[in-house]
């Protein structure tokens, strides 16, 4: 799917003179555990490597605004994509129409089709012209949790997929900019998920790569689910 024109992203040198206050502000974020007032991941957030941004995501709020009912799930997984080296990654085919999004602004929504029948959200990370992304793998519905399950008909949320139904996340949300307050699809400051609670691995479905693609620890994984639901 191609992008719009929100998609295109901003000139290369104002993303380099955000990066200077990008780790003083996530630094903020991260130490500042659940706040009352929800909090938007900034952009600055995504301008970082992608590994960083794919552990830190681990207990970020994804949010979705779904015919007028909010949707949020704790992120409990979620994998890293780096670059056109990467075999297990889309963008080793280079820019295509496809992957345009992946070479854009970060902190904006790639999403594909996969296997006739599932859609899958990912996040941009990384600076403009480096096609790099995380994959949002599960979440815990912690709010919105009876409409999440009757659209999964009572199933989990632990795979890309199915997180994707559970919320209404399809083709029209490719190219999202996931940074912005009032987007109908967002992602939020969360819980702190301490190292000794997130496991790092393979990625999941790469069979075909070879490696050491195929064996990158490149996916997180948190090792319990927050405790904390309500509708």
């Amino acid at each position: 799917m191609a992008c719009g024109s929100h998609c295109r992203g901003i000139p290369g040198t104002r993303l380099r003179e955000n990066a200077a206050g990008a780790r003083s502000s996530v630094t903020k974020l991260a130490g500042s555990g659940t706040l009352a007032a929800p909090v938007v991941l900034p952009r600055e957030f995504y301008l970082r490597p992608t590994l960083t941004v794919a552990r830190q995501l681990i207990g970020a709020r994804l949010v979705r605004i779904f015919r007028g009912h909010q949707l949020v799930g704790i992120i409990t997984e979620a994998e890293a994509y780096i670059g056109e080296k990467d075999l297990g990654c889309h963008a080793k085919a280079g820019r295509t129409a496809r992957t345009q999004v992946m070479y854009g602004e970060p902190g904006h929504a790639y999403v594909y089709f996969t296997y006739g029948n599932h859609w899958m959200l990912n996040v941009v990370t990384e600076r403009e012209g480096f096609p790099a992304a995380v994959l949002i793998r599960a979440i815990q519905p912690v709010e919105g949790v009876v409409t999440m399950s009757r659209r999964r008909e009572g199933r989990d949320t632990r795979g890309p997929g199915k997180l994707t139904k559970a919320m209404g996340i399809s083709g029209s949300d490719n190219c999202t900019d996931l940074t912005g307050a009032r987007s109908s699809l967002r992602i939020e400051l969360g819980i702190k998920v301490p190292e000794s609670l997130v496991t790092k691995g393979p990625r999941v479905g790469l069979n075909t790569v070879p490696e050491p693609w195929k064996s990158k620890p490149w996916r997180f994984r948190m090792r319990e689910t927050p405790p904390l639901t309500r509708d």
